[in-house]
């Protein structure tokens, strides 16, 4: 593995993690904290939702953990069979 680094004060070249921080930042903005203890918790429940719950587009809609992991095929095959059982109960 070997390590990149972007331009300096260039947002484009980081796009993905720029992005990732866009959307912490407008989560974190529709609350108000008055301890630091109250942002920290705010923060750790973004992370959690976002690496391990949220449905990800690029992913096939799939959260990261499950594709991380290594359960993307089995979901994928699961949907597929509930798609095919669906339609045709619909016939």
């Amino acid at each position: 593995m070997k390590q990149v680094h972007g331009r300096p004060m260039h947002p484009q070249t980081q796009g993905k993690i720029e992005r990732y921080h866009r959307t912490m930042k407008n989560v974190v903005k529709l609350n108000h904290f008055y301890h630091p203890e109250e942002l920290v918790e705010a923060l750790e429940k973004f992370v959690e939702n976002y690496n391990n719950k949220r449905y990800h587009e690029s992913l096939k809609n799939l959260p990261p953990a499950d594709v991380y992991f290594g359960r993307s095929e089995q979901i994928l095959e699961k949907r597929r069979q509930l798609y095919f059982k669906q339609k045709l109960i619909n016939l």
